[in-house]
């Protein structure tokens, strides 16, 4: 689909007559979930009937709403400025939908999303005092774009993504820079030429075990791309698809490996790590915190967002 004009959200041509609240209503899950499909799940209805009333929608508005792509829409120049003018008076109608005109809101659990590795390490501690005042969380681990996807099908509230997402229906702000380095038990350190290392590449670690978080080694390929300009070659002798599994068999003196500095910072600090490189230009990579765009609001999502914010700039 394709906007017909450029005329925006305020200048509508629209039929006699109120709008529809019901097609307003999934036009604004559409708009915030990025896709029909994902709309039909947070309204329980099915795809065809949401394809309908954004049909019937624009036919009542004469304008095109939503650009089809291969993953999902994208809402026109118009559609976000009606999203802008319908949201709060919508969300305020669910609200007191859900829960009774008067009635005494107690917030729903907030559904949390990430790495396994970084919410057990840094998130979920900083989020213990919240939780000792009433705050509820149900959390779930996995990869970052199948929770990316799950966020925008309504499945979780706030998702720590590993990429920027995509598109304008996700908001996302910068939460920490993570910091990669080279790793590896005390005693095999000394049996490394680490000058070697630092002068004369990566051959200084000929034969000495890799130990990684996936076979296609994604962590390590991207340290010798930033810290040696080359290609990583070889396999693993050991894969295990947590870090912090990779991290125990690297203390425990498998091999070497490449880490989050978070991840291994109380390992490096007690001498039972070590790092093999210090380059000045280290790999960072950024961790985004991704806030799904549904209703009803639910404030106990925007104090786990905060504390998660405030936390993060010590971390």
């Amino acid at each position: 689909m394709t906007e017909r004009d450029s005329e925006g959200a305020h200048g509508d041509r629209t039929a006699s007559g109120p709008l529809d609240l019901s097609l307003l209503r999934t036009f604004l899950a559409v708009h915030r979930s990025g896709s029909f499909t994902a709309a039909a799940r947070l309204l329980s209805l099915s795809q065809p009937t949401v394809t309908a009333q954004i049909r019937a929608l624009e036919r009542r508005l004469e304008r095109e709403l939503f650009e089809r792509q291969p993953r999902g829409v994208t809402p026109t120049r118009f559609a976000d400025g009606l999203a802008a003018r319908v949201a709060e008076p919508i969300d305020t109608l669910a609200a007191v939908a859900e829960s009774g005109p008067g009635a005494r809101t107690v917030p729903r659990p907030v559904h949390l999303a990430g790495p396994a590795e970084f919410l057990c390490v840094s998130a979920l501690p900083a989020l213990a005092r919240l939780v000792e005042e009433g705050v509820r969380l149900q959390v779930t681990t996995g990869l970052t774009d199948e929770l990316l996807d799950g966020l925008r099908a309504g499945h979780h509230d706030l998702v720590v993504s590993t990429v920027r997402p995509r598109g304008r229906t996700l908001a996302a702000v910068p939460l920490a820079d993570e910091e990669f380095v080279l790793v590896t038990s005390p005693d095999r350190a000394r049996r490394i030429d680490r000058g070697a290392l630092a002068t004369d590449g990566p051959a200084a670690l000929h034969g000495v075990p890799m130990v990684m978080y996936a076979d296609d080694l994604p962590i390590a390929r991207r340290y010798w791309r930033h810290v040696f300009g080359r290609r990583l070659t070889g396999e693993a002798s050991v894969t295990v698809p947590d870090l912090r599994g990779v991290l125990a068999v690297v203390v425990a003196g498998a091999g070497f490996s490449v880490l989050p500095r978070y991840l291994c910072r109380a390992e490096l600090d007690a001498g039972r790590l070590v790092t093999l490189l210090e380059p000045e230009d280290p790999p960072i990579n950024t961790a985004y915190l991704v806030r799904r765009p549904g209703v009803p609001e639910n404030p106990h999502v925007s104090l786990v967002g905060d504390r998660l914010l405030a936390a993060a700039q010590r971390w």
